[in-house]
């Protein structure tokens, strides 16, 4: 599926997943959870991408909640952190 991550602000992105059906997700990230989870190396759009994909090799787009902070990934899929750190590394 494609994926279009969209910064609104500093800290909100808006990310759409290409259907059928196609879904709209806002997304926030704050700066120490980028900076923990990246250590700055990529763009926190390609973040937001990656963890999307992460998302979408677990459950269907029109399962992925709709507004969300990024770490709420974590209570969800315990292995993530580690997971996105490997996808980015």
């Amino acid at each position: 599926m494609q994926i279009h991550v969209e910064k609104l602000d500093e800290k909100t992105f808006r990310v759409e997943v290409a259907g059928p059906p196609a879904t709209t997700h806002t997304v926030t990230v704050e700066p120490g959870y980028y900076e923990k989870l990246t250590g700055g190396s990529v763009p926190v759009e390609t973040l937001i991408e990656k963890s999307f994909e992460f998302l979408l090799e677990r459950e269907p787009n029109t399962s992925i909640l709709r507004r969300f902070s990024l770490p709420v990934i974590q209570s969800y899929f315990p292995e993530y952190e580690s997971t996105i750190r490997r996808m980015l590394g």
